[in-house]
């Protein structure tokens, strides 16, 4: 079946990640990024007072995932929209049980590639998908174990914190972009580690009863 020049089905991504917004697009979406405006902090620390212990790392996930969805899903009505799907996601790496995001400093991400060179951890990675139509709404966490390289360099480790990659991802590291030169193997979906899994969003679609391929837009017309 030809793929339509405008999708069926709008998709609104409630984050600014580049690496989400490409994953997207390499899965023929061509999604509408915008900041869901959440203090995910708070959010945490609030769920975590209620409930009277830690969350786990899933729990972590789908709660900042749900978070995100819905506050994008306001977001959005106060704006006049009333159509579309609108996705939050959120990721964690988890590495001797402890849960690591972003570093944010180039201090910390040289601590935790120290740490994590030549080991394995866990990425976890939440969705939440809302209808905006319906406000029907789904959720769904995957995990992947991720092992790096162990004859990574000082001197590589280093240079990639110097690069900037590092310290506005969770973990500390990407596989879709510098860092995937440092990462042996990944045992489970890859794109869960890039901070979305396709194919549980493919899943999620299908549960609020689209089809994934109302999603698709036509690719643009190469350049000569």
């Amino acid at each position: 079946m030809p793929v339509s020049p405008l999708p069926a089905l709008e998709f609104h991504l409630a984050s600014t990640s580049p690496a989400r917004r490409m994953l997207l697009a390499q899965a023929g979406i061509n999604a509408h990024a915008f900041a869901p405006k959440v203090d995910e902090d708070a959010a945490v620390a609030d769920a975590e007072r209620r409930a009277g212990s830690a969350l786990t790392p899933a729990a972590t996930v789908e709660l900042l995932a749900r978070t995100k969805a819905e506050a994008g899903a306001a977001l959005l009505r106060e704006r006049g929209t009333t159509s579309g799907l609108v996705f939050g996601g959120d990721s964690v790496f988890v590495l001797d049980g402890t849960i690591y995001g972003k570093p944010h400093t180039a201090e910390e991400a040289l601590r935790r590639w120290q740490l994590q060179r030549g080991r394995t951890g866990t990425l976890y990675s939440g969705h939440c998908l809302i209808d905006l139509a319906t406000d029907a709404a789904v959720r769904s966490v995957t995990a992947s174990d991720v092992t790096f390289a162990a004859d990574m360099s000082d001197a590589e480790i280093s240079d990639y914190i110097a690069s900037g990659e590092p310290l506005n991802v969770a973990g500390a590291f990407t596989i879709d972009s510098l860092g995937s030169a440092f990462i042996d193997r990944v045992d489970g979906d890859p794109s869960t580690v890039v901070g979305l899994s396709i194919p549980a969003l493919r899943r999620l679609v299908r549960e609020l009863g689209h089809e994934w391929t109302a999603l698709w837009s036509a690719p643009e017309p190469a350049q000569t």
